[in-house]
């Protein structure tokens, strides 16, 4: 047996190891007795609920199985052992048991229509990639910024910063990434200004996924969060409002320190952006859905069709034009989908069964300093989010900090509300850049070679300690203003 195969041997047994241990961690909080956990009035579905919760957290953070996996089986353990529709054995009655959740509603979590808000960004990716819309965009929008090379190097920054808000960051950061490659052949080899190059894209990557609702999964957890269980009723164009103009500021300053750290010895690039682009009517098709489409987003207030309405057009326009098939659907990342809709079951759980409300009574979250939470809750998400899946981090953190959030009343709006600490969870985990391992775009510029470890750590620190400042400055400032929640 090669060496090769001894290691993936020794790595798979690890994991199935750390898989028994969580399950026997989750089966023995199960199985506890409810007067251990100190909390009063609490019923058998609520200590079922628990225990999921911490299966997820530990599946999450060691990563035993996949992410999406834990997911499928959060949802699964949901239906059939807290859900009307339970096997015999789990279902009981009385007051001391607690009511069951309709398992419809559990299975709702995967056809949520924050979901279909992400399956349409999915769509018209998708779709852009397909017709060469990317290319042509990409081809153009660099145009103006010339032939200077720390000019080319914020071209590359905010093109790949503005794909990323209505594009998955990690299909944006592949993409431009290829881009690059001819860029690279008009650099000298032992320069930094590959380096900056390469780092700049998951750093616009990361950074811009925070402007829209679908520009990355905490995204869409903390609006649904906010809209559903808070029911705060912001829009994907208020949630634009102050973010894009917060992202673009943060995208020159990380231009402004990416230069400072991989200054350009050569002070010219010739560009030359290669690529298929389709000239027939699907480019037609798709540039005007494109346009449409986030127009509808922005305006979803003056129209009165919310956002995730709006998803589905594109959805049915590219479906009836055959701009894209069912080869296509297949492309569609579904183990995001997955991941966030385990997010929302564990939210279900929560407040579904009642163990939310318990929780406020048996904690007194209204004696706890709204600073405190703030900065707390902020630098946990950062924290786990550089290490494991940053919508795992918030699918943990969000239904939590709702819970508490609920308990503190109006005590919040010393800090702006509510949205300041649920939209700055969405803020903290893209912000969690410093490693290759902490985003997928991370992964994809590490991949090249071209970065080293210790190059990525200091750019990525930096620019997620300016980001959080910046953003949850601004977050405290329009909150204050009454401009959100």
């Amino acid at each position: 047996m090669s060496e090769e195969n001894v290691l993936s041997n020794k790595i798979e047994m690890k994991k199935v190891w750390q898989l028994l241990g969580i399950i026997a961690v989750t089966a023995i909080i199960w199985n506890l007795p409810i007067t251990c956990f100190g909390i009063e009035g609490l019923t058998v579905i609520q200590q079922r609920v628990i225990a999921i919760f911490v299966f997820a957290t530990l599946s999450w953070l060691f990563e035993a199985i996949p992410s999406w996996a834990t997911s499928l089986a959060i949802i699964s353990v949901m239906c059939l052992t807290l859900s009307d529709n339970s096997i015999a054995c789990f279902k009981g009655e009385g007051e001391a048991f607690g009511e069951l959740l309709k398992s419809k509603d559990i299975m709702a979590t995967f056809a949520n229509p924050v979901i279909m808000l992400f399956l349409g960004g999915f769509i018209l990716a998708i779709a852009a990639t397909k017709s060469g819309l990317d290319v042509l965009l990409a081809k153009n929008l660099i145009r103006p910024f010339g032939n200077k090379s720390e000019n080319v190097l914020l071209g590359f920054l905010l093109i790949t910063g503005v794909f990323s808000m209505f594009v998955s960051n990690t299909a944006t950061a592949a993409m431009m990434l290829t881009f690059l490659t001819p860029v690279f052949a008009a650099l000298p080899a032992n320069g930094k200004g590959r380096i900056a190059l390469t780092m700049s894209i998951p750093i616009a990557a990361n950074i811009g996924g925070m402007a829209t609702p679908i520009g990355t999964p905490p995204n869409a957890i903390a609006l649904q969060a906010l809209n559903e269980q808070l029911h705060l009723n912001i829009s994907f164009g208020q949630w634009m409002s102050f973010m894009f103009p917060l992202v673009i500021i943060i995208l020159f300053i990380s231009w402004r320190l990416i230069l400072k750290f991989f200054p350009f010895t050569q002070k010219t690039i010739e560009l030359k952006i290669e690529g298929h682009v389709s000239h027939g009517w699907r480019m037609w098709v798709v540039c005007i859905t494109f346009i449409v489409t986030i127009l509808m987003w922005l305006l979803d207030r003056v129209t009165g069709v919310d956002a995730n309405t709006v998803a589905i057009i594109p959805m049915g326009v590219f479906a009836l034009t055959g701009v894209i098939n069912g080869k296509d659907l297949q492309k569609i990342d579904w183990s995001v989908i997955w991941m966030v809709a385990g997010g929302f079951a564990l939210g279900l759980g929560m407040n579904g069964t009642g163990l939310a409300d318990r929780a406020i009574e048996s904690i007194p979250f209204g004696d706890f300093s709204p600073i405190a939470i703030l900065l707390i809750s902020g630098l946990i998400c950062y924290f786990l989010s550089n290490f494991i899946s940053n919508t795992a981090t918030a699918a943990l953190l969000v239904p939590i900090l709702a819970v508490v959030c609920t308990g503190m009343g109006d005590k919040l709006g010393a800090i702006g509300g509510t949205s300041t600490i649920i939209i700055g969870i969405a803020l903290a985990a893209s912000s969690a850049m410093c490693l290759p391992i902490s985003t997928p775009p991370n992964a994809i510029a590490f991949s090249t070679g071209l970065v080293k470890q210790n190059d990525m750590l200091k750019t990525g620190i930096t620019m997620g300690i300016i980001s959080m400042v910046l953003g949850y400055t601004v977050l405290y400032f329009i909150g204050k203003a009454g401009l959100i929640g």
